[in-house]
This record gives structure tokens, sequence and C-alpha cells, in this order.
């Protein structure tokens, strides 16, 4: 096995045994009352107080009270060494899964996944972490990034929170 590979290996080791200290509480229910549940208001001051960008707003058609959150997309970008044999390229594709994997459990990334094309860019993390230094200091971690097989490019995004895809 190549030093570059057993590197790897030992840097994400000693990164996945680190745990987050973010807490996270997620709205279960709607609450149609006018002023926000306690359980929204609650939510939104843990996440002021952990470092999130938040904003609300009153649904008119509802009445719900919508809590806006800043994540981070990082967009996965084709990397300047892409040289690999297909050995080390399907080694650092298993540490960069078992990376994003490490990310889903702790809480720090919501989705993420490859494009169906082979651009340029190839493929996105959403990361829900409280800034974007630490977004991109967790994306930068990954094996493939170090590796430059992939590089990475990040920027803020608003979503809902508690929406789900459809």
């Amino acid at each position: 096995m190549k030093p570059t590979v057993i590197f790897l290996m030992l840097a994400a080791g000693l990164f996945f045994s680190c745990e987050p200290k973010i807490q996270r509480e997620y709205i279960t229910e709607p609450c149609p009352e006018e002023e926000p549940s306690p359980s929204v208001s609650k939510l939104k001051k843990q996440l002021t107080d952990s470092g999130f960008q938040l904003f609300d707003y009153v649904d008119e058609a509802t009445g719900d009270t919508v809590l806006m959150q800043q994540y981070y997309i990082a967009f996965l970008k084709r990397g300047p060494n892409r040289s690999q044999s297909k050995e080390e390229a399907d080694s650092l594709q298993a540490l960069h899964l078992a990376h994003l994997g490490v990310m889903y459990e702790k809480g720090y990334a919501d989705i993420s996944g490859p494009f169906g094309d082979d651009g340029d860019i190839r493929g996105i993390t959403i990361y829900n972490v409280p800034t974007q230094q630490m977004a991109d200091s967790l994306a930068n971690l990954d094996p493939s990034v170090q590796a430059g097989r992939l590089s990475i490019e990040i920027h803020p995004w608003w979503a809902a929170k508690g929406f789900p895809l459809r």
C-alpha cells in the first residue's frame, strides 16, 4: 500500500473520532397559531445561540411561521490530480464515501450526491453548520479533496427548516 493511501486512512481515522458540539432539534408538527409555537421559538433560539444565521416569516396562506436557515452548499468539482490508478481511485472513492457517512452521522451534512453527467462539477454536499469557514474545513477534510481528485467551491444557501424534498 502506498504511503499516501496510508496517510489518508490515518487522517480520516483521526477526524472521524471527533464529536460535534452542535445540538439540533427539529420541528415535527406545524402549528397554525399566529405567534411562533414554543418549538419554533426554542429551535430559533437554540440555532441562533449556536451561531446559525436565521430569519423567519409568517406564511400568509397557512399562518404558519417558516424558519429559514443559512446552509452551505459545496460543489465538488473535478480536481487537478485525476491521474490515480484505478485501484487508488477506488480507494479514494471508498474513503470519500466514509467521510460523507461521518458528516451525516455527526449532523454536519444533510444531503449529498453525484451529478448524472460527466461535467466538471461532480456532485454536491449541503452542510448544516453555523459558518462557511466550518463548511469549508469539513469539505476539505474529504480524502478525495486532499488527494486533489476533487476540489471544493462553497456558497451560502437559504432553505426552510423541516421542509422535505418532493
